[in-house]
């Protein structure tokens, strides 16, 4: 009784103005009819999978902005924009907890119906994964050789916590974040699939590890590896214990 009731109205939302500008009609078809599921996880699958989609399409827009501003050297607006890319990516990676509640029995049904895709075809991550080139070499153009700066020059000779150094900081939390991003969807897998399976396209699940410990933008983590270094040279690298020993 409660099925036939409730599916009437996902399948027939009554559409006001608010619906109505939202296009809730088009966007509340765009998954498989109710009628139509493999199982009763393949709407959530299709629906957070959709809503990534989405977060995606607004980051990348907004992405395109930032590129703009760092472009002019306004460092408020790069700053606030990338503020809201941050978010954005943290509800990808928060959103990722709601597909962990499928068992692996019903992840299969559901794979099948994927024909051989992959998230790796995912069309907005295929995007982000090309704009951080973009990305370093407008803060390289800009904030440091326009600026005759370095990056150990930002981080350690001539720290001031300047526009260079801000955006640059930016820039590495999404770097950092994108990684958390895969490396939570590679835990997703192993547990819907085990990382010792084949993928649909029979290539084993094990490759998505090495996306996990790519970097965007390699010199702003190496510089850290190496400051300490440098302190470590300096201060020793070994030191005497502050421990009193009785």
């Amino acid at each position: 009784m409660f099925r036939k009731k409730y599916h009437h109205m996902l399948n027939n939302p009554e559409m006001l103005d608010y619906g109505v500008y939202l296009q809730c009609d088009k966007l509340l078809s765009s998954q498989k009819p109710l009628n139509d599921l493999c199982n009763a996880d393949e709407l959530q699958f299709q629906i957070v999978h959709q809503v990534e989609e989405l977060w995606m399409k607004l980051i990348i827009y907004t992405l395109v902005d930032v590129l703009e501003y760092m472009e002019q050297e306004n460092t408020h607006r790069v700053v606030t924009l990338m503020k809201r890319v941050h978010g954005l990516q943290r509800l990808m990676i928060e959103q990722l907890d709601v597909l962990e509640t499928m068992s692996p029995k019903e992840y299969q049904q559901i794979r099948l119906q994927l024909g051989n895709g992959s998230g790796q075809e995912s069309p907005g991550f295929r995007t982000l994964l090309k704009m951080p080139n973009d990305m370093w070499k407008v803060f390289e153009d800009k904030y440091l050789t326009g600026r005759g700066k370095t990056v150990a020059a930002i981080y350690n000779e001539e720290y001031a916590h300047d526009d260079s150094y801000v955006v640059a900081e930016a820039l590495i939390e999404f770097d950092e974040l994108m990684q958390k991003f895969r490396s939570n969807h590679l835990f997703l897998i192993h547990r819907s699939i085990g990382l010792g399976s084949k993928s649909l396209k029979g290539r084993p699940v094990e490759l998505l590890q090495s996306g996990t410990r790519h970097r965007f933008f390699p010199a702003l983590w190496d510089i850290r590896c190496e400051m300490t270094d440098r302190w470590g040279g300096e201060y020793g690298e070994v030191r005497e214990s502050i421990s009193k020993t009785v």
